[in-house]
């Protein structure tokens, strides 16, 4: 498909906060049947989600109170007049809150360590460690830790799916190596060199360490590369975040459907964690969920790709986009292809914001929901906010889908709660659906 670049608003290149309604949505119906990747695959994963939860309670005793299931709280914000007054009465909005989730306090361990138990799956089968993917039990001994031992991962990462990826590795026995730019979070990086993760730093930006990673991985037959921008793992193991909001959603005694909506806004990095959600939440409720990423207004990189209508990747630089921003984990340059290709029908919608906003409501939300939040996990907080401010969204139940914070050190966590508040209403954001 030709390079459209004249598509991409005007407002998104001035780093303006801009919400883009996507023109190509289509029915989830129709979208995923036509694509290689579909319901049946999301179960398997599941599937295998279940086959290692007790594998997962050995090594994580924070996660034996779950039996090993990876799952996070679903909170129902109380006093919503405070927080969005231009919501409607009867709204509901409530918190997916994956910057508490077990073992990493992020959402990147839904695919990074969902990905690394698929290595460690395939490879004792094939060595003849287990003789069944039931014996997942038997990847915490001597031996499949001295065989795993013989093999290293590596991934790129702004830090939270390289500790994501590094705590299940060392676990089982695996050597870890993380890719990172030297502008990554050092307390990231120090967490890493604490569970004996190998930090190999770099002078650009995260997508240059993402395809340092791949370089290492290619000149090294033992070890795997995780792959941030094109893995169908990570992917998965994502989507299948959708059967926990939906038993949630049941617990909480909603029904989403046509006449009760359930709008989903997501923080966006490079795209794998809010893609593989968005898919599987199209994939079991179909067009009464409305899935919106949250991003950066410097670091747009997925709204710029899908805007673009380009089937080649984009890079942010190209256009006077350096990808700074306060929102580390969602510093990125240029948007996974794999997830741009899969999404270009399926999401409805992209949004900006700054990094003032994403700040102001890393302070509200701590001030009055007790909410300890990394400023990326507070994007989808403006991004609702830009919606209900535009008209948007009134008749829908509102999910926030949070990731990174409650492992912040206070170091890092009180000089955002101590900034000066400039923006926390959205009023200033474009609408656009072209």
């Amino acid at each position: 498909m030709e390079n459209k670049p004249e598509t991409i608003p005007q407002e998104v290149l001035n780093r303006e906060p801009y919400i883009w309604m996507n023109p190509g949505l289509d029915s989830s119906y129709v979208v995923i049947p036509s694509l290689d990747i579909n319901i049946t695959d999301i179960r398997a994963a599941q599937a295998r989600w279940i086959r290692f939860q007790p594998l997962i309670a050995r090594l994580f005793p924070q996660t034996v109170a779950t039996n090993g299931r990876i799952d996070s709280d679903l909170i129902e914000i109380s006093d919503i007049p405070s927080l969005f007054p231009n919501a409607a009465v009867e709204s509901r909005i409530f918190v997916k809150t994956d910057h508490d989730l077990p073992i990493t306090g992020t959402i990147k361990a839904r695919g990074g360590i969902y990905e690394v138990l698929t290595i460690a799956e395939k490879l004792a089968l094939s060595t003849g460690l287990i003789s069944s993917p039931e014996d997942t039990l038997a990847l915490d001994s001597p031996k499949a830790a001295e065989t795993f031992s013989r093999f290293k991962i590596i991934v790129g990462s702004t830090g939270n799916l390289g500790f994501s990826v590094g705590a299940i590795a060392r676990s089982l026995g695996f050597k870890a190596e993380v890719h990172m730019s030297k502008d990554a979070k050092s307390w990231k990086k120090d967490r890493l060199r604490r569970i004996g993760v190998s930090i190999v730093e770099h002078p650009g930006s995260y997508t240059s360490a993402v395809a340092a990673a791949r370089a290492s991985a290619e000149l090294d037959q033992s070890s795997f590369f995780i792959d941030d921008e094109n893995s169908r793992a990570l992917f998965l193991g994502y989507s299948t975040a959708a059967f926990d909001l939906v038993r949630q959603l049941k617990s909480a005694d909603i029904a989403i459907n046509a006449d009760t909506p359930a709008n989903v806004y997501l923080p966006c990095g490079v795209g794998g964690a809010p893609g593989g959600i968005t898919f599987g939440l199209k994939a079991l409720l179909g067009d009464a969920v409305r899935c919106y990423f949250i991003e950066p207004v410097n670091a747009p990189c997925m709204l710029v790709q899908l805007a673009s209508g380009s089937d080649i990747a984009i890079a942010l630089e190209d256009l006077g986009l350096n990808g700074e921003t306060i929102a580390d984990g969602l510093a990125v340059t240029s948007a996974s292809m794999l997830v741009a290709r899969l999404m270009d029908r399926l999401v409805d919608g992209c949004l900006t914001c700054t990094d003032a906003d994403m700040v102001a409501w890393v302070q509200r939300l701590w001030e009055q929901e007790g909410l300890r939040l990394e400023p990326s996990a507070a994007a989808p907080f403006c991004g609702l906010s830009q919606l209900l401010a535009a008209g948007s969204g009134s008749n829908a139940v509102h999910v926030l889908w949070t990731t990174g914070g409650s492992h912040l050190p206070d170091e890092e966590f009180l000089p955002l709660i101590n900034r000066e508040p400039r923006s926390v209403t959205g009023d200033e954001a474009v609408m656009a659906t072209t």
